[in-house]
């Protein structure tokens, strides 16, 4: 498989090599050891989640606290999304910006999001089925969100997909600014340092 990292650090693109026959098609879609050595330490993986969404569907911007946050690896089994990754982190370089990956049933890469960052995607198709391997199970007092509309992130979807659909959750979320002032963000400095002692411990049990 073939691990880019993006403009965001701590997010890497995952692209597979597939393996078509006259019977269909292999891949590995997820080597901890390929994705340990980019991003500098093995992720350990707590729970998996999934969701099938409607063409139109938002997701998101989701993060948690650090630490621990919650590293995630997403991809597709179905259909198409356009998945981004927002940098949150106070005081980061990119801080405010994001990047967009394409995921699907074709090209079938996945998206490796580190700790700390914030996490969104429209689904491109209809029965669009996503799934989510996370670093840690879910806990709702450590879990956030920033309104996906929200002009100053300034998230661009596809004109093509009409009118976007978003839960009540997402449509009420503060903006970035909003949750920068309400101290909710995770400080560039805290993720860093988190990630950082993740690589020390990996490199001390090698």
């Amino acid at each position: 498989m073939q691990i880019r990292e993006l403009s965001i650090a701590g997010a890497f693109e995952v692209t597979p090599r597939q393996f078509p026959d006259d019977r269909g098609v292999f891949w590995e879609w997820y080597r901890f050891d390929a994705l340990a050595e980019a991003v500098g330490h093995p992720i350990e993986l707590k729970q998996g989640n999934g969701s099938v969404s409607k063409r139109g569907v938002v997701r998101g911007i989701h993060f948690a606290d650090v630490p621990p946050s919650q590293a995630k690896y997403v991809q597709v089994l179905s259909g198409a999304i356009l998945d981004y990754v927002i940098d949150i982190r106070v005081g980061s370089p990119t801080f405010g910006e994001w990047e967009a990956v394409r995921l699907d049933t074709v090209d079938r890469r996945a998206l490796y999001i580190a700790e700390g960052l914030g996490h969104a995607f429209v689904a491109l198709e209809d029965n669009t089925t996503v799934t989510y391997l996370v670093t840690e199970t879910f806990s709702p007092t450590r879990e956030h969100g920033i309104t996906p509309v929200d002009e100053t992130v300034g998230l661009e979807f596809p004109t093509d997909i009409g009118e976007i659909l978003l839960s009540p959750k997402d449509t009420d979320a503060p903006t970035l600014a909003e949750a920068e002032r309400n101290g909710l963000l995770p400080s560039y400095e805290a993720a860093t340092a988190f990630t950082a002692s993740l690589d020390e411990r990996w490199r001390a049990a090698r």
